[in-house]
């Protein structure tokens, strides 16, 4: 029997948005920024930024705790 999953044209077509999507992010970031026009950050700026990425990966940390816990816990 073959064990490998067949890949449909479902697949790729997800696969081609994706990498759509990443190059007009690529291109947007080239078009609009502009390091000349762009301040340097204040330090109320990289309070909200470590802020963010602190909530952000607490956020990512408990919801995978909470994934393992459901599925060693046999509640899904």
């Amino acid at each position: 029997m073959d064990a490998k999953p067949k890949t449909g044209w479902g697949s790729w077509l997800v696969l081609a948005v994706l990498v759509g999507l990443l190059c007009i992010a690529v291109v947007v970031l080239f078009v609009s920024w502009d390091p000349e026009q762009s301040g340097a950050m204040t330090g109320m700026g990289y309070v909200a930024m470590t802020l963010g990425i602190v909530a952000t990966q607490a956020l990512g940390i408990g919801l995978m705790a909470l994934m393992y816990y459901s599925n060693r816990s046999g509640r899904d």
